[in-house]
Parts: C-alpha cells; structure tokens; sequence
C-alpha cells in the first residue's frame, strides 16, 4: 500500500516478526500486539502537557518508525489502547482524540488502521470505569475483536497502569523503552 494512502492495509493485519526483543515476541507465540499511544509511540511536544489535544501537539517517540518497519505485515494483529482523559476534561473531542491516535498510526504504517483497532477511554481517572487502565476492557476487546486469546497477546507500554493491565487481561506485557530499544528518562 503507498505511503499517505487513506485505505486499511489488505487483510486486517500488520504484526511483529520483532524476534529478538528480550525473548518476549516469539514468531508464532503472539498474534496480536496492543499499544498503548502516549509515553510508547508518541509525546507531547506542549510543555507540562501529558497529551496532545491538537495536532501540531505530538510528535513519535524515537525508534518507532523504524521498529514498525521490521514488523512482518502477514504475522499478527496490532490494536491501539489508550486512555484519552483530555475528552472528559474537554481539552478536545473525542472526534480529535481518535483523529490524533489514528494520525499517529497513518505516519507510522502509511495506512488507516482498521476499525475497531483503535481503543479509547474517555472517562474522568476517578470513574471506575472497566475500560480505563489497569482495568482490562480495552484490550479484551481487541482480542475478541480480533479473535486472539490472551496467551497469544501481548501489550506493549509505558506506565504501571499498562503492565496492571496486560495482568488483568491475561496477556504478555513488555515495557516500552525494551521493545523501541530506548534508554529511560533519567538513565
């Protein structure tokens, strides 16, 4: 598919042949990968801002790119999901906040991911509610979306909240900085 096209990449599928990465993705072990979005594959370029509300707000984290490149695209599934709290606060819409994430995902792959691939939370941190991380929704829905157990699955992030949550689901977790290969903030 060429690079800025507007169409989902045939066959639903773009995945990790990433062998290699501390022994946690194994060709034929994990089917499908979830990311989280912001602190894995994007930042904030507004100082003192967590997350982006506009589009001139972000940019993607070093290594991304060039580790989406060694994805083998007939191997597994990836899903996005992310807590998006900026909806509630009304920082911006949920419109913007899924325009944002599936913009991150076009500069990255060079394809609209699939629908459904993209998991938001736009609920207040304090609601309680089963989609927010650590709490497992999200990804159980790109699993059953997608129709990949758990012991297949694995989800790549930045926070405890996203490890909590790859427990809570059932499924592998690996910290973002080993799976991009970047050093921590701080080290």
């Amino acid at each position: 598919m060429p690079p800025g096209s507007r169409e989902s990449a045939p066959g639903v599928v773009l995945a990790a042949a990433c062998t290699g990465v501390r022994g946690m993705i194994e060709r034929g072990k994990h089917r499908l990968i979830i990311f989280d979005a912001d602190g894995t594959l994007r930042r904030c370029t507004v100082s003192g801002q967590k997350c982006p509300n506009a589009d001139d707000q972000w940019e993607l984290l070093p290594n991304v790119k060039e580790k989406f490149l060694e994805i083998d695209r007939e191997f597994a599934a990836f899903g996005i999901a992310s807590n998006q709290a900026g909806v509630h606060y009304g920082y911006l819409s949920e419109r913007m906040a899924y325009r944002l994430l599936e913009d991150m995902m076009i500069e990255i792959t060079g394809c609209i991911p699939p629908p459904g691939t993209i998991q938001m939370c736009t609920h207040s941190p304090t609601a309680g509610c089963a989609c927010r991380k650590p709490h497992p929704l999200m990804l159980q829905r790109l699993m059953r979306m997608l129709e990949v157990s758990p012991a297949r699955t694995l989800f790549i992030g930045d926070m405890e909240s996203d490890e909590r949550a790859a427990g809570n689901a059932g499924c592998d977790f690996l910290w973002a900085h080993e799976f991009f290969s970047r050093e921590l903030a701080g080290s």
